[in-house]
């Protein structure tokens, strides 16, 4: 039985009246891939924040490999080894898409080892034909393998991203599912997305949200049937 990465107890988010996540347990194992999906206000983004220490939970906890990190915050999360990318570009527009993805690989390894690194990110996602051009001429497609590439320069073993397949063509998106895959060859990796088409493309497992709970686990296609899950996902815009 493959290592649990993370895990949930109870994990609880209130904002004065207004349940967001309630009394959520989950569970992602070593080299899992997993969508969480949802209708608006389902409580998905909310599971996400309280997991990468954007926000701390009102009550639960949230362990990372048996460690309890429910009170950290997100570079105290990161420095376990945990790559996170969240709708909020963490970019720098005035450097080069190398000097980017070089910084973060800093963080990790002395200059030469970045240097070797981030040739290696930009080889293995496809940048070698933008890498000199500064980020903020890049398309939104090219800006988002970026990031992913801000995340995998640090050899992550969990990978957390919120809706990494937004406002992005078909083409984008066939090359971030691509890119997602070869990640999840080394980490585990929890998706909040919306685009079910991409969800059809590359998730196996998906976790359904409703009303801040969870409300369905399994197989992408016995989910995608459920009648009940249609009833309160696929009926409405997510």
């Amino acid at each position: 039985m493959a290592e649990i990465v993370l895990e949930t107890h109870g994990l609880t988010m209130r904002f004065g009246g207004v349940v967001a996540a309630n009394n959520v347990d989950f569970k992602l194992r070593a080299r899992e891939l997993r969508c969480l999906i949802g209708p608006n206000g389902a409580g998905k983004s909310t599971f996400f924040k309280c997991v990468t220490g954007l926000q701390t939970p009102t009550e639960g906890q949230v362990y990372m490999r048996g460690q309890e990190t429910t009170d950290w915050i997100p570079h105290q999360i990161a420095s376990l080894g945990v790559g996170i990318k969240t709708q909020t570009p963490n970019v720098m527009d005035a450097l080069s898409v190398f000097e980017n993805i070089w910084l973060a690989a800093r963080r990790f390894h002395d200059p030469a080892e970045a240097n070797r690194k981030t040739q290696e990110v930009i080889e293995r996602l496809a940048l070698n034909a933008i890498a000199r051009s500064d980020l903020g001429q890049l398309a939104h497609g090219e800006r988002q393998r970026v990031e992913l590439g801000l995340v995998a320069v640090g050899d992550p073993w969990l990978v957390l991203l919120d809706e990494p397949a937004a406002g992005m063509s078909a083409e984008d998106v066939e090359r971030m599912t691509t890119i997602i895959h070869e990640l999840n060859k080394t980490a585990a990796i929890v998706i909040v997305e919306h685009d079910m088409q991409f969800i059809r493309s590359i998730a196996q497992d998906v976790t359904v949200f409703h009303q801040g709970k969870v409300l369905m686990e399994d197989h992408v296609d016995r989910v995608m049937s459920d009648p009940t899950v249609r009833n309160v996902y696929l009926g409405k815009k997510a």
